[in-house]
């Protein structure tokens, strides 16, 4: 007698967590900073404020930065180069949503 037993496995490496996805970092910081901005108020700039539902956004583009840091290699390459700009990239993005966050 033998069992059989499903596992669900997704093809797409976005829904896998456990391996490194470029796609997966730079998807997360875009919706963190695009969440951050319409909880700013972002399309009507003279009502600019700061909301504590921003704080959420923060921690989003964190772990976005996590993900991108993770595909970081040790031997040196313009792959590598490209990770450390994307890296520069979600830094900025960190930044802004700290601003925006701060912003009263």
């Amino acid at each position: 007698m033998s069992t059989v037993v499903e596992v669900v496995y997704s093809p797409l490496i976005i829904f896998r967590l456990r391996e490194r996805s470029l796609v997966r970092g730079i998807a997360l910081s875009l919706i963190a900073f695009i969440t951050s901005l319409l909880l700013a108020g972002f399309p009507h700039i003279e009502n600019l404020h700061g909301s504590p539902w921003q704080v959420l956004a923060l921690i989003l583009g964190a772990w976005g930065m996590v993900e991108t840091g993770r595909c970081m290699r040790k031997k040196w390459s313009l792959y590598s180069a490209g990770v450390l700009i994307l890296l520069y990239s979600d830094l900025v993005i960190l930044m802004l949503i700290v601003f925006l966050v701060a912003y009263r």
